[in-house]
């Protein structure tokens, strides 16, 4: 699983940072990609990573401040244009409908692919083959959420070494097995698969949260979670105009990541007047929370299984 931050400022876009955008692409599901916001020049960012928009399928939407959402009819018409015909399904509060419909009406934008808008309500949003996805209503000056990625459960690891002492010979029969079936050997042993499969694997957890002010709901929700991205739009001590615009600071951010247990903190939506001091504002979190990393344009976390 691939996290590519394509956007990690707030408010206006900076030199070194873009607005929000953040995609996943999930490598070991034929390459299927999400997008998480999609702030202005969205899809230009795109241009400088693997993503690609015929792709993209799920678009995730955590609230309607500009920084957020002005990318999208663009990024929409371009995925036409580019040749999509698969169906896009974006997620979003009340009123991004009529937002994309607009848009899309005034500009004259023609769609050669059906898309649909779902609007978000807390708790479970849908379940696929390999995971299940929830939203949690935040604490900002708008309608915000938080989004949480849950796998399912994986098969337990195949003992190799304890089939080589049976002497199991190796073939298709190992993939069998390693589902917890019986087979047959051409000896006529029967052998249980569950006798040679570890105990499962439980799914991964991430945790990716729009604006938003800190909140009691959201440690319950992260509770766990193997990848928090938060966002820490100020340092400690702007704390007043966190509270103010609907944020939350370094400090703030880490206390969740510590208080939820979570393995991993990554920090994005950071203000434009911290260009240059980097180093004290990851520092400041980790103070709280030692397993902090701050996200930058461009860059890619990988979760590997």
């Amino acid at each position: 699983m691939e996290f590519h931050f394509l956007g990690t400022g707030s408010g206006v876009p900076a030199i070194e940072r873009n607005v929000s955008a953040m995609a996943i692409r999930f490598l070991q599901q034929k390459g299927t990609q999400w997008l998480f916001d999609c702030g202005e020049a969205t899809q230009h960012q795109l241009l400088h990573s693997p993503i690609t928009l015929t792709k993209i399928d799920r678009i995730f939407i955590t609230h309607l401040h500009g920084d957020h959402i002005f990318g999208l009819p663009g990024l929409m018409g371009s995925r036409s244009f580019q040749g999509a015909l698969n169906p896009l399904i974006i997620y979003g509060p009340r009123g991004l409908a009529p937002f994309i419909e607009t848009s899309l009406a005034v500009s004259k934008t023609h769609l050669r692919y059906p898309y649909e808008v779902i609007e978000l309500e807390e708790g479970l949003m849908f379940e696929t083959e390999h995971l299940s996805v929830e939203a949690l209503a935040l604490n900002h000056v708008m309608p915000s959420f938080a989004f949480k990625l849950t796998e399912k459960d994986k098969p337990g690891t195949l003992d190799i070494k304890k089939l080589e002492e049976y002497n199991i010979p190796k073939g298709p029969h190992y993939q069998l097995l390693k589902e917890g079936k019986t087979i047959t050997l051409e000896d006529g042993r029967k052998i249980n698969g569950q006798e040679f499969v570890g105990p499962p694997k439980n799914g991964r957890i991430v945790v990716i949260a729009g604006d938003t002010r800190p909140t009691k709901e959201m440690i319950k929700f992260s509770r766990d979670a193997d990848i928090l991205i938060h966002e820490a739009t100020f340092r400690a001590d702007k704390a007043d105009h966190a509270v103010q615009f609907g944020h939350s600071t370094t400090l703030e951010a880490a206390s969740l990541a510590k208080e939820a247990k979570v393995k991993t903190l990554l920090l994005t939506h950071i203000s434009s007047r911290y260009t240059g001091e980097e180093e004290a504002f990851l520092n400041e979190a980790k103070t709280i929370f030692e397993n902090t990393h701050l996200a930058h344009d461009l860059m890619v976390y990988t979760l590997s299984s």
